[in-house]
């Protein structure tokens, strides 16, 4: 059970192209994804808020297991390193590699036994080193078995957070998704709640399992979304947490970026925003919409939990997605 819950948080941060980065190199991790759909311009981004930017997202392939760019993506990733460096020569790039959308069975087919491995390893390297990545990331949110994470830092053992250690520079916990309108539409919920008192999933859960797993909290990055979800209301006089919901709203799947909620959703209306102290989240309602976000008290909350628990940092998904730099600034 611990297992299959801690597994479903993470994202591996996985170096295959260098020696490991320096103690002093990874004193704080300020990370995060760059995503090639968003067609947000590389030269837009402003690179003093961070340490590293992980590229997203190469794929493997699940017949022949080798790391694949598609061909679209070639011409930005092939100098995604050299255009972010050439204004900031410090920043380490991280290539995010992924089983495809929504699966993550060709991540677990390859971990599954020493020789795909080592052809995804050998074709990591064969492509991230001409590119010039640091490094990689493999993010692989949804194992399919109990076995896939051993399988992935190549011993037998029973509970992978030994191996895990040994093997990686640090992993990247997603404290977010917990929640969100098109699997929990009845009720509004805190998709990225660092505590909740009425679940066993919260971003404190999830550190505090790793920790207690005996994963160091030194090598631990706290996962942040720029994001949020929006649910209908039934009931636009019941609007906290748990109220009851029709399922999404202003957008199909109800996702909505940090820039539009505060310049769409709450800037152009009338929406009243609120903080909850019992998920240190924060929460807007206008009518019957209602969206559960992270604004700049909820990120200072879980950036004073990091630093609480010694962790080494933090990821966002994704760059594009704040609001003038805002939420990367409180961080």
């Amino acid at each position: 059970m611990a297992l299959k819950t801690i597994s479903l948080f993470t994202s591996i941060l996985l170096f295959l192209l260098q020696v490991c980065l320096s103690d002093d190199e990874k004193k704080v991790v300020k990370s995060s994804y760059w995503f090639f759909d968003s067609a947000y311009p590389l030269s837009d981004i402003d690179f003093t808020f961070y340490t590293h930017l992980l590229c997203a997202q190469a794929f493997v392939d699940p017949n022949t297991f080798q790391l694949n760019i598609s061909n679209s993506k070639t011409a930005q990733f092939s100098v995604f390193t050299q255009t972010l460096q050439q204004k900031n020569p410090s920043l380490k790039t991280l290539l995010s590699i992924t089983g495809g959308i929504a699966d993550d069975s060709a991540l677990s087919s390859m971990a599954s036994n020493a020789s795909t491995r080592k052809t995804f390893i050998d074709s990591s390297i064969t492509i991230g080193r001409p590119y010039n990545f640091h490094g990689l990331v493999l993010d692989w949110e949804f194992s399919s078995t109990t076995t896939d994470m051993t399988n992935l830092v190549f011993r037998s053992l029973s509970y992978p957070a030994e191996a895990m250690e040994n093997n990686l520079d640090w992993i990247n916990v997603m404290a977010f998704d917990f929640g969100a309108p098109t699997w929990k539409p009845n009720l509004t919920e805190a998709p990225a709640a660092l505590y909740n008192p009425f679940s066993e999933v919260s971003g404190d859960s999830g550190i505090s399992s790793w920790i207690r797993a005996g994963f160091p909290a030194r090598k631990i990055v706290f996962g942040l979304p720029y994001y949020g979800y929006a649910w209908k209301l039934k009931d636009a006089n019941n609007h906290g947490f748990l109220a009851p919901a029709n399922g999404a709203d202003i957008t199909a799947d109800g996702a909505l970026g940090y820039t539009h909620i505060r310049n769409r959703t709450i800037g152009q209306g009338s929406a009243i925003t609120a903080f909850n102290y019992t998920f240190a989240t924060d929460y807007c309602y206008n009518g019957t919409t209602w969206v559960s976000y992270d604004d700049v008290k909820s990120i200072l909350a879980k950036v004073l939990y990091a630093k609480g628990k010694r962790l080494l940092g933090y990821f966002a998904w994704r760059v594009d997605l704040d609001d003038n730099w805002t939420l990367s600034k409180t961080v």
